[in-house]
């Protein structure tokens, strides 16, 4: 009974850790003072003062379309790279499995740094192409780990079955074994965006001048004028953005898993 109520307790304690900070700025949000501790009043001008600043509008929006089409090519790439190792001889999957580890491991700094000399080595002109490259070339790996296990947990004998009725390998592919792993995929499309959303040192080692992201704006802001409580409310958006994304695709993994349940 003690033992119970003291892991209860510590589960709790972990709950209190990680979501405390982001309660506070949830509720900091919604009131007028430039200091997190002193609660001026409900209040939406952290809002107003967010929409109405053009700077960082601008860099949420090149955020956003920045996340979403690193999220999409690391997918799909990841994808086609967890379903090539999973397929290949032992020797080939060991090998290739423990490179793919690598930049997961490695220091991000180490990364963005060779990533730019790269560039520069081939004289290619710092854009909005090298900073998708650089978010890519981060997230596929995490791609990759999402997928396998899924990978490894599927009836094969399915996939197998679906070849020896006379579907084609495209045809078992797609009505087979994407929809075994749709979890998996999900994941780690889920997994590249946020990772993408909060990158800041492959971004300011890969990205133009002319290219601003919320990661850059921000670190602008602390170094030179401080943060506004505009800043507050962003992130309060993000988070919130992210929780419901994450819900979202959380339902249609649960249902199209218990849909493909049913079907076999």
């Amino acid at each position: 009974m003690v033992k119970k109520i003291l892991a209860k307790s510590y589960l709790w304690l972990i709950l209190l850790l990680l979501y405390a900070p982001i309660l506070l700025l949830v509720i900091f949000s919604f009131t007028d003072t430039t200091v997190i501790g002193t609660w001026n009043g409900f209040s939406f001008k952290p809002y107003q003062n967010l929409f109405g600043n053009k700077d960082i509008m601008t860099a949420l929006k090149n955020t956003v379309v920045l996340a979403l089409t690193a999220g999409v090519v690391s997918t799909i790439l990841g994808t086609v790279g967890a379903i090539g190792i999973f397929y290949s001889s032992r020797r080939a999957k060991n090998a290739i499995n423990a490179m793919s580890q690598i930049p997961v491991v490695n220091a991000e700094i180490v990364t963005a740094l060779s990533l730019r000399i790269l560039f520069a080595f081939f004289n290619i002109e710092l854009s909005f192409l090298t900073l998708l490259i650089g978010h890519v070339v981060l997230t596929v790996p995490f791609v990759v780990l999402s997928i396998l296990p899924k990978l490894q947990q599927m009836d094969n004998n399915i996939y197998e079955a679906a070849l020896d009725l006379g579907a084609t390998p495209s045809r078992a592919l797609w009505s087979v074994l994407i929809p075994q792993i749709t979890p998996g995929i999900l994941a780690g499309f889920i997994l590249a965006l946020t990772l993408s959303l909060d990158d800041y040192i492959v971004t300011a080692y890969t990205r133009s001048d002319s290219f601003v992201t919320i990661s850059t704006i921000v670190e602008g802001a602390v170094r030179i004028r401080g943060l506004t409580n505009a800043y507050r409310a962003l992130t309060t958006l993000i988070f919130l953005a992210v929780l419901g994304i994450l819900i979202v695709m959380n339902i249609m993994a649960s249902k199209k898993k218990a849909k493909l349940e049913r079907k076999f």
